[in-house]
């Protein structure tokens, strides 16, 4: 059994926690939830949404200082994720991070700060750790791709990470962020992959799939992409899916996340996404933003609609 570095608590690795990565006959539906308080809190919170998968940030994404949860916490966060059957966590990095950054000083901080969030997903026992590429401001597309995957390495080099997954997120394309192509993501991952020691897959967004020119919307257009993420991802690879409506229309690059049916990905987008056979059974984790009390529960609700046919319960522990 491996342990993270670097004073990380132990935690046991993937096939050892007692956490399935995805049950076959069980549809993955969850949501961002808040640590606020405590980090265990994020599970209890997502149960009473009616989760049974869930994502958190392991510290403030605003803030380049983090604490590493307590030995306390974590068996806590452990024993409420068995309660519920809540599988698979996932965790998000900070919002400041820029591993693709041309900065020399933003760069050597942001690797620092990526190394923090991987040895906390190891040490809270996570299955998927999402980051975004970056931007490339100030430098080429090539060269923003090739400092983004020497980030990744120099991060995780040296650690034993328990299992946990790192998956690149694509992006909407707004301004110079790196990642709305497949073809970016997929170069970022074989070029990080060869220089250490860490299993790279993929989050797909489906607002930012919209948003890059990758229409989700429609039986063709899911098609289309499916099919050209296959060929440069390998959806065997594609381990979540952020699955959030978009407020602004196909090729926009604009990120806005929408309501579920609420955007122009629409009810029935959703839908033909979560009956998809290649799809299916991944994680679906929502990022629809709450303007109203009662808006995660509409969500979850929504989603678990759209797929009747399959069951979403949560299955609670005696």
């Amino acid at each position: 059994m491996r342990s993270a570095k670097a004073h990380a608590p132990s935690s046991p690795g993937a096939a050892d926690r007692g956490f399935a990565r995805i049950s076959s006959n069980l549809l993955r539906i969850g949501i961002h939830t808040s640590i606020q308080g405590s980090i265990d809190k994020a599970a209890v919170r997502a149960a009473e949404l009616g989760a049974n998968t869930f994502q958190i940030f392991s510290a403030s994404p605003r803030m380049w200082r983090a604490r590493m949860p307590s030995a306390e916490e974590i068996a806590r966060l452990r024993a409420a994720r068995e309660r519920y059957d809540l599988n698979p966590l996932v965790v998000h990095d900070n919002y400041l991070i820029n591993l693709a950054a041309a900065d020399a000083g933003l760069r050597r901080r942001s690797v620092a700060a990526f190394r923090g969030e991987l040895e906390r997903a190891a040490a809270i026992g996570a299955e998927y750790l999402v980051a975004h590429p970056g931007s490339s401001a100030g430098q080429s597309v090539e060269e923003a791709i090739e400092r983004a995957a020497e980030s990744i390495a120099e991060a995780a080099r040296g650690l034993a990470l328990d299992g946990v997954v790192l998956l690149l997120e694509n992006t909407a394309g707004s301004g110079a962020a790196l990642g709305s192509r497949f073809e970016e993501l997929a170069e970022i991952r074989r070029r990080a992959a060869s220089r250490v020691e860490l299993e790279i897959g993929y989050c797909l967004d489906t607002a930012h799939c919209l948003a890059a020119g990758y229409d989700v919307a429609t039986a063709s257009g899911l098609k289309r992409t499916l099919e050209e993420a296959d060929r440069l991802l390998g959806l065997e690879r594609v381990h979540v899916i952020h699955s959030n409506d978009s407020r602004a229309p196909l090729g926009s690059r604009v990120d806005r996340h929408a309501h579920i049916g609420q955007g122009h990905i629409g009810a029935d987008g959703f839908r033909r996404i979560l009956s998809h056979p290649r799809l299916r059974t991944k994680p679906f984790i929502l990022e629809t933003p709450v303007k109203e009390e009662g808006d995660d529960r509409r969500n979850i609700d929504m989603l678990k609609q759209l797929c009747r046919r399959r069951s979403t319960t949560t299955r609670r522990s005696s």
